[in-house]
Order: C-alpha cells, then structure tokens, then sequence
C-alpha cells in the first residue's frame, strides 16, 4: 500500500509540473520553447524567474513552471531536459475571436460585454477556460435575483483556425417567478393589509389589479423591507427589527412565498434635544431647524431631515464638508429618546475654479455670466442653487449637474455639466375643430442664437386668418449688469372673419424697442416703447360696433376703410423662481403686464394683463406635479375725442379658446356673439350670428396633475411629459348694454344671446395632453371635451401644435 501511495504521488506531481526526473542541481546551459505563436521569446523570458547560468533544482523548476502560468498566456506546459538544457513545450491559449449573444432579452448586450470585459473576456484576449465556469455562474445568479429561478447560462466554445475560438453564450431565461403571498408576522400595532400597501411587490392579484407588481425581484423585496423599517421609525418605534425573511420557492421554480418575521418593540418619544460640537455662534439659527420638542412622537425621517437643515445651513455659510450626526440615546425605562446632534462644520471653503462641461453650443460665457457662486469667494450652497436655478430657467439645457470637487482642507472646485436640448425651433401648428376644419401656421425662431444666449427669430407665418413676417432680436446682456435689450420690426396681416371673429381685415406695421432690468434673481421690470398702424378694412357694421363707429366714424375714408397711428408704452413686472425654463416641475411665475397708447395718438386705451402659473411637486423627483395656472385681463379707453368719452378698439379685444387659453374649445369663439339689429313685422328685432366679437375683459383657469408618459425611457423625462387637466373661462364685454338689447325681440339664434356686460357664462373642459420638447421645437397633442358650454359654442376636440408650450 505504501509503495502503491509513493507512485500515486508521484504520478501526481509529473502531471502538474512536467518536470524531468532531477537527482541533484545541476547548471542551466541553455533555455529552449516550443510552440511559441502569439506570444513573442521576449516577453515568455521576461516572465520566467531562472536564466542560463543559473544553478537550480527541483523546486526552482517548479516554481518556473508556475510564473509561466501565472503570466496568463499558456494553457499547458510541459519541461524536459536535455544534458543541461532545458526546453519548455508550451500551449498558448486560444485567442477569442467573436463573442456571440443568444436569448438575453432582461440584460442588453452592452451590459453583458462590459461584465464580461471586467473577468478579461473580449474579442483579442487570450481565453482563460477556468474563468468560463464562474462567469455561467454569476449571470444566473443575476437572473436569480430578479425572480427567473429557472435561467440558465451556457458558453459554449468553439476552435477555430489558427489557434482561435468563438464564444457564444446561450441565455434560457424562463419566466419570472410571481410571488404567490407575502406573510409578515408579529406586527401587533399595524395590521398586514396597511403594510402591504406601502410595498412595491404584492401577492398575485386578479387581472383587475393592472399596476400591481407581483414579479418577484430580490433587489426590490430589500427595498419593500426597509419600507416597512422606515414606518415604524417614523412613528416611534425605534426598537423595530426584521428579525428573518424566508423566501420559498415553489418546485415548479415558477412562484415564491416571501415570510417576513418582525420585532415591533414599543413606542417611543422625544426626551430632549441636545447639541455638542462647534455651532460658529448661531446656536439659536441651528436650533430652530429641528422639527421636534420634547413629548413629540420620535420620527426617523425627522431625524434625518435635521442632519440635512443643518448641513444645507452651514453650507451657505461656506462650509463645504460639514459633519453633522445624530446619536439617538434611548431609555428603556421610560420609552423616550434624547437625539443628541453632533456638529463639526469643518473649514470655510474657497472656490479655486468654476468648470464647465457639456455645453457644444452654448459659449461658457453664457454660463457663467448666470453663476452667483463666485471663482475666489466663500463657496456658499445657497449661491449654487440660485446658479442652478438660473441656468435651469435659461430653456437651453435639459440637465444641469453642479457638484463639488474637493482640492484641500479650504479649496474646491465647481464642476458644472450640462446637456443640452434644442432652443430653436420651426414654429408650426395643426389643428382640427368640430367646424373650425385645418389650420396651419409655421416660423422659425433660435432663443441661443450661436451660442450666445441671444434671442434672434426671423418669421413668416400663415394660416387660415393671418398673414405675418417680423424680425426678432432680444440679447439678456446689453450690459454686463443684466440689463436686456431687444428689438422687433413687423407686419401682420390679419382676417378676422376666418379666425371665427367677425369679418374684418387689419394690416398692422411698425416698430418696437424694449429693456428690461433685473430687481434681484427672480424679480424683473420691462419697458418698452413702440409705434404701430393700423389699417382697418371690409367693415361690417354689426350692432356692437356702432358705439364705436360713432366715435371714430370721421376717420373713414371714402372707401370704407380707416388708419389709425398709436405709439404706445409698456411695462412688465415678472417673477419668475419656477426649477426650468421649460417643462418646469417646481415653482411659481408672476407677470402683469400693463400697455397704454400716449396721449396724442388716433386711438387712447389701455390693457392690464396678469399671469401667474405654479408647479407643485407630488414626487421628490417631479416627475409627478401639479400645475394650476390663471389670467385675469381688463382693458378700456381714456380721455375723449371729438367730445365722446374713447373706448377700446375693436381690435384689440380678449378673446378665449384654443390650445393656450381654453382646451377643448375653438380659437376665439368663447364670448360676447355680434348682433345686428333690424325690423320683424315692424318692431325692432335683434339677430345674433355665430361670429365671436370679443370683450374687453376675460379670465381663465386651469388645473392640471403631469406625470411621466408611460413606456417612455427615464433619459426622456425631462424632454417628454402627459397630463390630465380641467380648463375654465370666459371673455365679457363691461360697455355691452344688456338693458337695452334685453329689451328688443330676438329673431334669429336667440339661444345665443346673454348678459354680455358681465361675467357668469363660465365655460369649462378636461382632457389630457402630450408635451415632447423635440429638435424642432415643442409638439403638443391635445384631446379635450367639453364639460360646460353653451348655445352656438365651436368645440375642438383635438389639437395638434409645434413650436409653443404653456
């Protein structure tokens, strides 16, 4: 038996190492390989640890044949001996040549190529075949983890000439195993269906139940479970524990039973509030960000939230990395617990450097002319959300990342990337109405002209009712101190009568200048000055406009048709901290606009708009938001001419409907209706048509819940958005005299008739809409119905728009 171990033994050692049989040392003369091919002679020695001359023995051979090995380019290795030479007949490993990729429809193949490149395992490497085994085992531990028990992974490896081989791995995913019942035991305090509503898993449901999630992944049950911890710490229970989870698996490997086992523990509350460490003198400011007294229920999330105040409160200080713990100190006895709060706020930090990524388009003066954290100053958290803020609002990026760079104790760099998104856009616009039919517009505007920041647009538009062309040029800086500049030169030719208004043409030209000055960040006046005529023509006389042909009516010429020449002055008040520039998930946006024509000019009126628009977030992220949105505009005449009290023109009425004021309604067709009036059977008779006239006053409200389009990458969340929503409005006309026209007999669409003068014909729709911020501009799809509406109203029930969003 023993002679029988020696040779077993031996038989061993000669197979690992090929080693000659060796009696003594002996010196090497000369080193020798065969089957050398890739790998150079260089680069074989360099990993071989004896050379000629070298006296060795068994176990330096040994040790040689090892480093061979180690140096990853051989797959076998053999060593004899010839008198003192010693010659090494190697096999190299295989190049792999293709990697091929079968059946992996949960993981893509870049995710798969960059594992497989992580365990060297890449078209040009050599195959090292002990890898292949672990690699099999790893993606099914993967699979394994996402509930598909039944998975399988096989790379099968196939010779090719010229000591080459392709891999190809096979993927059986099978399906997700469901998970067949959650049971947690030894909750007491809160019964399991409340619970199992605050997990994203859930038991297997009817079909019913459409969002309930019931694929078993192991990654989203860790989740679910620290769900569970987190409601309990948030309502005292800070002694909760998750003592055990099991996890079974149905034979068939097709379903999964999840057991989890909880210590609830006892109720605890806030037992006092204490502070060590240095507080730089604000000992009151600090305090005052805690949530919590003394007797409250203690809360985790409130615990937590105090950490956050703190470090965001020392950050605007200039404390860059400031350490803030809190140790709760629980007394059993008693179920309270002092949170004890430790604060080292670290050195104030400099910026050293602000620097800018991302931007191809856009120059980085553009950026940093935006920044209000400084290059030299103290680095302040408040000023890099105020640059974040601004940069977001700019309209020219769809992402904006600021983080910090640590370089020393007290230095930091200011890292800013950005990506961009298209701030031009080809201005274009289809709608269909129940009987408005096909409508068309288009233009082209760039709002980062080269890269500048510079508004510049050139625009021809057309539609069914206007023909216009205008220059545009708006530049934020026309001085260093933000104040913006702008210029705009146009002419409009506008047919009233197919813009569902009653018919009259008005071809208007002329010149505008404006400037706009900054109040603080988020609070700006603008002032502009412009001159415009207005040529008026295929006048209809309907009842509405009498009054005011009475007034103007000696400034018709021969041929019916008049001018009139007005300068005007303008000014706006704009607030503005909504989170971006477009599609916006937090914030408000102010803006009341007031307009009067100088006194001198053909026409004296006034207009008084204001708007105010804000986001509320329902997520953390916003990708779920409200948006409630209102208008209000009132407008009138002043002084007199020729002895008449003036009154606002025509032309210059409110009007509701459509995509931007009242979804679900036609263009312009909310409001006061034109009369004629005439005899029937000798008694003055009035006769309403189905043309809008507008009024001189008008609101509109809306309410909307955004959330993301479904089946829609998360990359494209910030360029894509749906909604729901409830629109509401009206448009009436304060000179309209009711009395009277109350007073005559109706002869003709007499159910469109109403007290004009005043508000109370509310009009109100709900639908849903799609927003996609696209490379040639904003596309909005609307499908909208109706709730409220009355006699002679023109519904739309779908609109199609590019180039303008709300």
């Amino acid at each position: 038996m023993f002679k029988r171990y020696l040779l077993v033994t031996a038989f061993v050692f000669s197979s690992c190492f090929a080693l000659p049989s060796l009696a003594d040392k002996f010196v090497i003369s000369d080193l020798q390989f065969e089957g050398l091919q890739r790998v150079t002679l260089g680069a074989t020695l360099l990993s071989l640890p004896i050379r000629e001359g070298d006296e060795v023995d068994d176990y330096q051979l040994a040790n040689a044949i090892k480093q061979l090995y180690a140096s990853s380019h051989f797959e076998s290795i053999e060593l004899d001996r010839v008198a003192n030479t010693l010659i090494f007949k190697v096999k190299e490993r295989p190049t792999i040549s293709n990697i091929g990729l079968t059946g992996n429809n949960k993981l893509s193949e870049e995710q798969i190529l960059d594992s497989l490149k992580s365990s060297a395992i890449q078209v040009g490497e050599p195959l090292d075949r002990t890898t292949l085994s672990g690699i099999e085992k790893s993606l099914e531990d993967f699979y394994h983890s996402v509930g598909k028990y039944s998975a399988q992974v096989e790379a099968v490896v196939t010779p090719l000439p010229r000591n080459r081989v392709s891999i190809q791995f096979v993927f059986r995913e099978g399906l997700t195993a469901i998970i067949e019942q959650i049971n947690i035991i030894g909750n007491d305090v809160y019964p399991d269906e409340l619970l199992l509503k605050q997990l994203t898993l859930s038991d297997s449901k009817g079909w019913w139940d459409f969002f309930a999630d019931d694929n078993y992944q192991k990654q989203k049950l860790a989740g679910d479970l620290e769900v569970i911890k987190s409601y309990y710490l948030d309502r005292g229970y800070i002694r909760f524990n998750i003592e055990d989870t099991q996890v079974a698996l149905t034979p068939n490997k097709k379903g999964v039973y999840v057991t989890v086992n909880v210590v609830e523990g006892d109720k605890y509350a806030i037992g006092g509030v204490t502070f060590i460490g240095d507080l730089l003198g604000h000992d009151d400011n600090i305090k005052s960000l805690i949530p919590f007294v003394d007797g409250d229920t203690y809360a985790a999330s409130d615990v937590a939230y105090s950490e956050q105040s703190i470090r965001k409160y020392l950050g605007r200080l200039g404390y860059a990395y400031p350490e803030v713990r809190a140790y709760p100190d629980v007394d059993d006895s008693n179920n309270t617990v002092v949170v004890n709060f430790s604060v080292e706020p670290g050195q104030r930090g400099y910026v050293r450097n602000i620097n800018i990524s991302g931007n191809i388009l856009t120059s980085d003066v553009v950026l940093r002319r935006e920044m209000r954290q400084m290059e030299g100053g103290w680095l302040s958290s408040e000023n890099i959300e105020l640059s974040k803020g601004r940069l977001n609002r700019l309209g020219f990026f769809s992402k904006v990342d600021i983080n910090t760079e640590r370089i020393s104790d007290d230095l930091v760099d200011l890292n800013v990337n950005v990506e961009e998104q298209a701030s031009g856009s080809f201005t274009a616009g289809v709608g269909y109405g129940t009987e408005s039919g096909v409508s068309l517009s288009g233009g082209v505007s760039q709002d980062n002209f080269l890269g500048t920041g510079d508004k510049v647009s050139f625009e021809v538009k057309f539609n069914d009712y206007s023909k216009s062309t205008s220059v545009n040029y708006t530049t934020p800086y026309l001085t260093k101190d933000a104040v913006s500049g702008g210029v705009r030169v146009f002419y409009d030719i506008f047919e009233a009568g197919d813009a569902n208004i009653v018919d009259y043409t008005n071809t208007t030209y002329g010149i505008r200048f404006s400037l706009g000055f900054p109040v603080d960040e988020i609070n700006r006046l603008g002032f502009s000055v412009g001159w415009e005529n207005n040529g008026i023509a295929q006048l209809k006389s309907y009842e509405q406009l009498t009054k005011f042909w009475d007034i103007y009516g000696s400034r018709l010429d021969s041929s019916g048709s008049v001018d009139f020449q007005n300068f005007d002055l303008t000014a706006r008040w704009t607030r503005n901290n909504q989170d971006r520039g477009r599609m916006a998930t937090q914030g408000m946006k102010h803006n009341l606009w007031a307009k009067m024509t100088v006194p001198g000019s053909d026409l004296q009126y006034f207009k008084l708009n204001f708007e105010v628009s804000n986001y509320q977030r329902i997520t953390e992220n916003g990708e779920w938001t409200t948006l409630l949105r209102g208008t209000l505009g009132y407008a009138n005449g002043y002084g007199q001419f020729e002895g008449n009290d003036q009154m606002l023109p025509f032309f210059e009425n409110y009007y509701a409907g459509g995509y931007r004021t009242l979804r679900g309604f036609s263009s312009n067709t909310v409001g006061p209706r034109a009369m004629y009036t005439g005899t029937d059977g000798g008694t003055s008779a009035t006769m309403l048509t189905n043309s809008a006239v507008g009024g001189n006053a008008k609101y509109t409200l809306s309410g909307e819940v955004i959330f993301p389009v479904p089946f829609v990458d998360e990359a494209y969340t910030r360029q894509v958005r749906s909604s729901v929503f409830i629109d509401a409005g009206e448009v009436w006309d304060t000179e309209f005299d009711y009395d009277y026209y109350s007073g005559l007999t109706c002869s003709y669409n007499c159910d469109y008739f109403g007290d004009y003068s005043k508000p109370g014909r509310i009009r109100v729709s709900m639908g849903t809409q799609l927003t996609w911020v696209s490379p040639m501009g904003p596309l909005v799809f609307t499908l909208a119905w109706p709730l409220k509406e009355y006699a002679g109203d023109s519904t739309e029930v779908f609109s199609f728009n590019i180039g303008d969003t709300f």
